[in-house]
């Protein structure tokens, strides 16, 4: 069986292709001209062909060169283009990525950066939302966000709060008022999260059995799509109470009904304890555990 053929002997005869020049080939990789002529040389005994046809200051890519070109070229662009990718994604010494859900992102974080970033000009702030809890291994995420039980072993969980679900409406839809009883929303179109649990558990938790249409009704995927749901008065919707202080603060939403219910669990700022130390994340930490209150 023979052996497999030399990755970086196809990339320095994809780079000679390229560059139409040996000598530019070992420019771009950085070796040496020679280097670069071995490596092709090597090639051409492995595949008992001419890749290329060599002239005083030129080289062209032979018949069978052109031909093993244009199988293996697009293959090193692909892989030049994703290394790329992780690359631009890579956190410098002065940026910070923060990572959390589009909701959190949304309705708390965004509404609070310009505060962080006139406390700290020097860090540079990138928000990255996802549903998932992001790896913090790997280096592409200095500081995550996250709502759940705290339980993230072999990393810093610092609890911010434990939300509480609400009843809001639109006052256009509530022109009397807020409602006395919760039992009395099921009078109203009711808007769902994406599980369609929200209501049922916000219903029982003050006695009331729920009926069929306590599930039913447009479903909206994170709380910041409910709450426009709301305000546009397509219906009421059960929200975290941290998600719908601006909307309440600004009068485009109401309290259906003055009932809050406490949640499952509690949001979270998440760091990984070989990293808590450096400057721009123990800035972001303290920041934001003060805009949470807890510190």
């Amino acid at each position: 069986m023979k052996s497999p053929v030399s990755f970086g002997a196809l990339r320095t005869f994809v780079e000679v292709g390229r560059q139409g020049s040996i000598k530019r080939a070992a420019e771009a990789l950085n070796v040496t001209p020679g280097a670069v002529s071995q490596q092709v040389k090597a090639l051409e005994a492995r595949f008992g062909v001419q890749l290329l046809e060599r002239g005083n200051r030129e080289v062209k890519l032979s018949a069978h060169g052109l031909r093993l070109f244009g199988k293996v070229a697009s293959g090193f662009e692909q892989i030049d283009a994703a290394v790329q990718l992780f690359e631009d994604r890579r956190p410098g010494p002065r940026s910070l990525v923060v990572s959390t859900t589009p909701s959190f992102a949304a309705c708390w974080l965004t509404p609070r950066l310009g505060r962080f970033a006139a406390q700290h000009p020097e860090i540079e702030i990138r928000i990255e939302t996802s549903v998932q809890l992001a790896d913090m291994t790997g280096g592409l995420v200095d500081v995550a966000i996250r709502h759940g039980s705290g339980n993230y072993p072999g990393l810093d969980a610092a609890k911010l709060f434990t939300p509480q679900f609400v009843a809001v409406a639109s006052p256009s839809l509530l022109l009397t008022g807020p409602l006395t009883d919760p039992a009395d929303c099921l009078r109203y179109p009711l808007l769902q999260d994406r599980d369609r649990a929200d209501w049922p558990t916000w219903l029982e938790a003050h006695g009331v059995k729920p009926v069929r249409n306590a599930t039913k009704g447009l479903s909206y995927a994170d709380d910041a799509l409910l709450i426009q749901g709301v305000i546009a008065g397509q219906g009421l919707a059960i929200v975290r109470d941290i998600y719908a202080t601006r909307a309440l603060d600004a009068g485009s939403i109401m309290l259906a009904i003055d009932a809050p219910v406490p949640t499952p669990a509690g949001y979270f700022v998440v760091v990984h304890p070989d990293r808590m130390t450096m400057p721009k994340i123990a800035a972001f930490r303290r920041w934001i555990m003060r805009e949470a209150g807890v510190a």
